[in-house]
């Protein structure tokens, strides 16, 4: 397990990584130390290829009630440069988690306001208990959600961020399960379970394939038909097909038997 403050990593014996939102006692609020500590634990989890995916949690009551108010206060006295560094950090963020190569699955509880519901969008997966409370709120506080709207957008549509990011609402999981935020909502009591059974879904898939289809929705977009993307995709599962991976998930279907990525890990 890394060494960081805010945050921590953790690698599970099957091959998966959890990052957790670790500012309990805040409610695992986002300051200036916890961006920069889960952009370096990003990075960490980037060269590990080893690992099969990525699930982000939050310790304690809440996935993350959002902004920390002491960062907040001392972002009220800088000038606009020092924001806009600000402001570029919080984007290193999340760009860095969209364009991670490993999948990753949002588990969330609680609170999810502000920036929280930006990682939240980053994520290809989440799933949330049905009681979770969830705002796009800076509206309230004379901001706007600038840096995590192109996400937000793409997990819920531009009429519904649209909504959300004008009203500063809360809305709870089932609406975010409704909206397409998450894949699946759960009672409180329920959500490990449900946790668990993504978990067991995701070991049985080819590690590098699951890379390798991430790539192919990032190329693949809204999806309009070009030459280009035409050949992206002809040339996208002839290399897949003769790689390692895929030979042995041919060869094991073929064989009728299970393929190499599901056996039991020591």
């Amino acid at each position: 397990m890394s060494d960081f403050t805010t945050v921590q990593l953790e690698y599970e014996p099957r091959g998966f990584a959890t990052l957790w939102l670790n500012r309990p006692e805040k409610n695992n609020a986002f300051n200036a130390q916890m961006i920069r500590e889960l952009i370096l634990a990003l990075d960490e989890v980037k060269e590990n290829r080893d690992l099969r995916f990525l699930v982000l949690r939050g310790r304690g009551r809440h996935f993350s009630a959002g902004a920390d108010l002491a960062w907040m206060h001392q972002a009220a006295g800088l000038d606009y440069n020092a924001n806009l560094d600000d402001a570029r950090e919080l984007a290193e963020l999340m760009y860095n988690l969209y364009h991670l190569r490993l999948p990753t699955l949002a588990v969330v509880h609680g609170a999810a306001y502000g920036g929280a519901l930006g990682l939240i969008a980053c994520c290809d997966m989440a799933i949330g208990a049905a009681d979770a409370q969830l705002s796009l709120s800076e509206v309230r506080i004379g901001l706007t959600p600038a840096v995590i709207s192109p996400f937000v957008v793409q997990a819920i549509g531009e009429r519904a961020a649209r909504r959300y990011a004008l009203t500063a609402e809360r809305f709870s999981g089932e609406r975010a399960h409704q909206l397409g935020l998450f894949a699946e909502c759960a009672s409180a009591e329920a959500l490990e379970d449900v946790f668990a059974d993504w978990v067991d879904n995701l070991l049985l898939n080819s590690p590098q394939a699951m890379r390798t289809t991430k790539d192919l929705f990032r190329e693949v977009g809204s999806g309009a038909l070009t030459p280009a993307l035409r050949r992206y995709t002809e040339s996208a599962i002839a290399r897949i097909r003769v790689s390692a991976e895929g030979q042995e998930g041919l060869r094991a279907f073929l064989d009728k038997r299970k393929p190499g990525w599901q056996e039991p890990r020591s």
